[in-house]
């Protein structure tokens, strides 16, 4: 029996045994069983809805350029529909013509036909077969064994009498009423029909009430940030409409030049034909070529030649390679936002679901929801599984280089990205970011110093292979045109070079600045503080100032006082992470003040959310003259002292402790 005063223990927690999924896993697991059958069997309810949407897309700028006319929305909508509509309508007309004119030319064809496969039969495909069983009969009587005895051929005998042969029934349907005529013509057709009507009734209401359809669809998943997300949407909206309307120009534009080449080929319904390999375009990779199959099949039925086949072919072949690699790059850009596997994986999936018409609304579906998954958070895993961009972002991609111990792949990946932005945001948004993650798993022992000395190498290399790069902004890369943009959280912060607008003129600089080791860059005790200090002082030196880094054991309080310091006119720190109370920067920073009493102090302290960013009351204790978080705060920071823009006193470089500093974070420049 346990004493009253023994301490109860805690209930113990449950936990999963190995390979169980957890509750989360199995909700997740259900939901997706649950829609992907609502999807099937309600495919004659939904198919209707989404391409509505789709449809709504794509006459979504014509509907803002009537609304430019003062029609109002309502009018402007009308119109559009009917419009749209009416081309739908004619497009079929012109088909159904052509089939029937087809029909009934088809059997003059036969003739032809018959000939060619007679032909082919008498020629040498004709005689393969023949060729091949010989080849066979005596490979067959080499390898078989001669016969010991001939024996004596059989008795000629008697052939059976013939029975008699059935007499042949033949069976005559009565001819069909006029409302059976009716009804074979009829049915087939309400169908599609009904399905139009739907579909021209909800893109009604989806064009008449966008924008309130947008809010609560963002509404429904929820956003930290309400106004972000609407912009963002508003921009993938306007980005998916001028895709999907470019898309359809430039098939249409296919489809008129298959079209006219067929027609001057002398290939027979050529209108039908162009329009089926505009709509075969939508189908990714192989949807011309198979659009190319059936106006080949007939030429080859016409021509009794096979020049008419082999232009047709030869049409199909030259004009699907122009199209897709060189007109649309041009056009819209040289990226979809899907990658090559998401498609071919979403034309199988909605093939699968929705038949043909899936399969010709596949690529466009998945990349409407792409963009959904980019923009809202609860559907960001579409984006992960379907999208284009790396599963890593730049920042993890290096981290992972870094402990591969390869700087190849690393110095690679960064010269990508510095084709976007200066050299500047680079160590900011990526060089620093990675940094982090290795100095967090250094900090909690995950690291072995086998991994840590690979970082270590890598971004020194790194460094050194982008001191030829100038901190300079590239010239931008227009984007309008691509159907998926980046997150707005996820643009560079900043991408003008350090000091563009502020930074003086070099003659500005004294020489004393300029001189090696003007500004000591000193690293933190970090194992990888040194790195960020080399990265400040690179910045420091493309911008006209001398600098020196000095590790942190050399401003220990052993090695200090035999440290040259002659010279120095500032003090930079660079911290990737501080842990606990900063008792140690203190004692630095009144170490290096006793050596330089009059050079003012500067310390990074790279992690945005540090909590001695946060408290005013920890900053004051510090004692440094400034406080940064950013490489991009410091270069700015250090040419307003270096230049004079930033005259300071000398209480202003020696605050007392408990003294607030004149300045903590500096405005950016415009």
């Amino acid at each position: 029996m346990r004493p009253a005063s023994a301490p109860v223990p805690p209930p113990e927690t449950e936990i999963d045994p190995p390979g169980v999924p957890g509750l989360s896993g199995l909700m997740t697991l259900a939901v997706g069983v649950v829609v992907l059958a609502a999807l099937y069997v309600g495919r004659e309810v939904f198919l209707p809805v989404f391409l509505a949407i789709l449809l709504a897309f794509v006459l979504a700028p014509f509907v803002e350029l009537l609304r430019r006319w003062h029609l109002g929305r309502g009018p402007s909508v009308i119109i559009a529909v009917l419009v749209a509509l009416g081309i739908i309508l004619s497009i079929g007309g012109v088909i159904g013509f052509q089939l029937a004119g087809l029909a009934t030319d088809l059997p003059r064809y036969q003739s032809t036909i018959r000939e060619k496969v007679g032909s082919l039969r008498e020629g040498a495909m004709g005689r393969l077969p023949g060729l091949l069983k010989d080849f066979g009969r005596h490979i067959d009587q080499a390898v078989a064994e001669p016969p010991e005895k001939t024996s004596p051929a059989p008795a000629t005998s008697t052939p059976p009498p013939e029975e008699p042969k059935p007499l042949p029934v033949e069976v005559h349907e009565p001819d069909p009423t006029p409302a059976q005529v009716a009804r074979n013509v009829l049915l087939p057709i309400v169908g599609p029909l009904a399905t139009m009507g739907i579909v021209f009734v909800v893109l009604i209401f989806i064009l008449m009430q966008r924008e309130d359809l947008r809010d609560r669809m963002i509404r429904l998943f929820g956003s930290s940030d309400l106004h972000r997300t609407t912009a963002a949407m508003d921009d993938a909206a306007r980005r998916l409409s001028r895709y999907f309307l470019t898309q359809l120009a430039l098939n249409a534009c296919f489809g008129l030049v298959a079209g006219i080449g067929l027609w001057l080929i002398g290939v027979p319904s050529p209108a039908l034909w162009g329009v089926f390999a505009a709509l075969m375009r939508f189908v990714p990779y192989i949807g011309s070529f198979l659009a190319a199959v059936p106006p080949i099949l007939l030429a080859a039925a016409v021509d009794p030649g096979w020049s008419m086949a082999l232009m047709a072919l030869a049409l199909f072949v030259i004009g699907e390679p122009l199209m897709g690699h060189v007109v649309e790059p041009v056009v819209y850009g040289q990226s979809t936002g899907l990658s090559p596997f998401s498609v071919v994986l979403s034309a199988i999936f909605w093939t699968w679901l929705w038949g043909p018409v899936g399969l010709v609304i596949a690529t466009p579906l998945t990349l409407c929801l792409v963009v959904l998954g980019r923009h809202v958070e609860r559907l960001e895993f579409l984006d992960v599984l379907l999208g284009d961009r790396p599963a890593l972002t730049p920042a993890e991609n290096l981290y992972q280089r870094m402990l591969a111990g390869d700087p190849d792949e690393a110095l690679e990946s960064a010269e990508l990205l510095l084709k976007e932005r200066s050299l500047t945001s680079y160590y900011d948004e990526v060089a620093l970011k990675g940094l982090q993650l290795a100095a967090n798993d250094a900090t909690r022992g995950v690291m072995t110093q086998r991994q840590l000395e690979q970082v270590k190498d890598v971004v020194t290399s790194l460094v050194q292979d982008l001191s030829g790069h100038d901190d300079v902004e590239p010239k931008p890369h227009e984007t309008k045109d691509e159907p998926v943009a980046a997150r707005v959280s996820e643009q560079p912060d900043n991408k003008q070079p350090a000091a563009e607008a502020p930074m003086p003129e070099e003659s500005g600089i004294p020489e004393t600045w300029r001189a090696e080791g003007a500004i000591m860059c000193v690293a933190g005790r970090g194992p990888l503080d040194e790195a960020a200090a080399e990265m400040l002082a690179q910045l420091l030196g493309k911008h006209g100032l001398g600098t020196r880094v000095v590790s942190h054991e050399a401003v220990s309080r052993r090695e200090i006082f035999g440290l040259d310091m002659t010279g120095v006119q500032m003090i930079c720190i660079s911290y990737l992470e501080i842990s606990g109370t900063p008792a140690h920067l203190r004692y630095l920073l009144r170490r290096l003040k006793q050596r330089v009493p009059d050079a003012p102090t500067l310390v990074g302290l790279w992690p945005v959310d540090d909590p001695v960013l946060k408290s005013e009351a920890m900053r004051a204790t510090l004692g440094a003259t400034y406080h940064v978080s950013s490489l991009r705060e410091a270069v700015v920071q250090c040419l307003r002292v270096a230049t004079g823009e930033e005259k300071l006193s000398q209480a202003e470089v020696n605050p007392a402790p408990g003294q607030a500093t004149a300045a903590k974070r500096l405005p950016l420049p415009a």
